[in-house]
């Protein structure tokens, strides 16, 4: 179990941008907490420590920033890796989602043979906001049939209510709380 002061810590190093992508978004930036390899171990490890009991066999990540601590977080729990890309991004069939977010739309896609039935999955992100994204990811995730998947984000901003949109029926984890 990650320390209270541990999450402080990793919360205070977390960058706020003003007005970033569209004005009246706080974009939280976690390049700053990344770059530093303590904060990166205990981002990763807490995430590892906290679904290893699942047996998940495949970490799916969200583009772009899921990227970065989903391969580590693969890794870790010794699961294979699954990218769910923007459109055009990735090179064979896809199944594709539109979905809202707070200041547009936007898609997903993820190859038509990323997953299998047997699969245990951990969908992962940076940030969990109103949730619009994760629940897109889940769509496409469920066309698969798989066993279970669970949620992992390093930020969650509460205000949103992002979480009440995935839990129930998704286990959700996050380590930072705005």
């Amino acid at each position: 179990m990650i320390s209270e002061s541990a999450i402080k810590t990793i919360k205070e190093s977390i960058r706020n941008i003003p007005d970033f992508p569209v004005k009246g978004i706080q974009f939280k930036d976690i390049t700053t907490a990344i770059q530093q390899p303590l904060l990166l171990q205990m981002i990763v490890d807490q995430m590892a420590d906290h679904y290893r009991k699942n047996r998940i066999t495949k970490v799916v990540a969200i583009e772009s920033r899921g990227f970065i601590t989903g391969g580590a977080l693969a890794y870790r729990l010794g699961a294979g890796f699954v990218p769910v890309r923007k459109p055009g991004k990735l090179p064979s069939q896809t199944y594709s989602k539109t979905y809202d977010l707070e200041y547009g739309q936007d898609a997903l896609e993820i190859h038509q043979d990323a997953l299998q039935p047997d699969d245990v999955v951990l969908l992962h992100d940076d940030l969990l906001a109103t949730g619009g994204t994760a629940m897109a990811a889940l769509d496409l995730i469920g066309r698969f049939n798989i066993r279970q998947a669970y949620c992992s984000f390093i930020i969650e901003l509460d205000f949103l209510k992002g979480r009440q949109k995935l839990s129930p029926p998704f286990d959700v984890t996050s380590i930072v709380h705005f």
